[in-house]
């Protein structure tokens, strides 16, 4: 691990002593409860999915000025800084887990992030016909959300999925386009 991974770790783990905490079986329940009254509304995998990355967007808006203010942590130089700062500071800071950075492509544009585990799954089965529902596609909302508020357009999606069958969790996450601060007036 470098020593800029290893100083995010560190400012992750402070952040997350930090934080209020809450029960992560109440966490997953609540969560539960969300999905499931979703699902009756939209009987749709694929619009229950949608709903939770968009809920997840507007929380990552949010959450970004939290991590920017009590996680002590320097502007991100590139992408790949982007890409340790989500995985070590964030995940620690709000959902207490651990995730690592994988699949970093030459350019620096897009990278995975592997879910060490995932406390929104806990207790949860899926039934055969919301099989293509992405249970916690609201982490790649908040991904989303987070990032456009620091200028960076990004797609944010399972690449794998425990609950999917997979043997790990994996979010890819790609860089469209950084973006320009916009101003609602002119200088004179």
């Amino acid at each position: 691990m470098s020593q800029q991974a290893k100083n995010l770790q560190r400012a992750g783990d402070i952040a997350f002593s930090k934080m209020e905490k809450v029960n992560s079986e109440l966490l997953s329940l609540t969560y539960g409860a969300m999905v499931s009254q979703l699902v009756k509304e939209f009987e749709d995998a694929a619009e229950v999915s949608r709903q939770l990355e968009k809920m997840g967007y507007s929380i990552g808006q949010r959450l970004i000025d939290e991590l920017l203010a009590k996680a002590n942590v320097s502007a991100c130089e590139d992408f790949k800084d982007t890409a340790q700062t989500i995985a070590k500071v964030g995940f620690k800071m709000f959902m207490g887990i651990n995730a690592s950075v994988a699949n970093v492509n030459e350019e620096g544009t897009e990278f995975s992030l592997l879910l060490e585990d995932n406390p929104l799954n806990d207790f949860v089965e899926l039934p055969e016909h919301l099989a293509d529902l992405r249970y916690s596609c609201i982490y790649c909302g908040v991904i989303r959300g987070a990032l456009e508020m620091v200028n960076m357009r990004v797609e944010c999606s399972f690449a794998k999925d425990v609950l999917a069958g997979d043997d790990s969790t994996e979010i890819k996450v790609i860089l469209v386009d950084k973006l320009e601060d916009e101003f609602p007036f002119k200088d004179a």
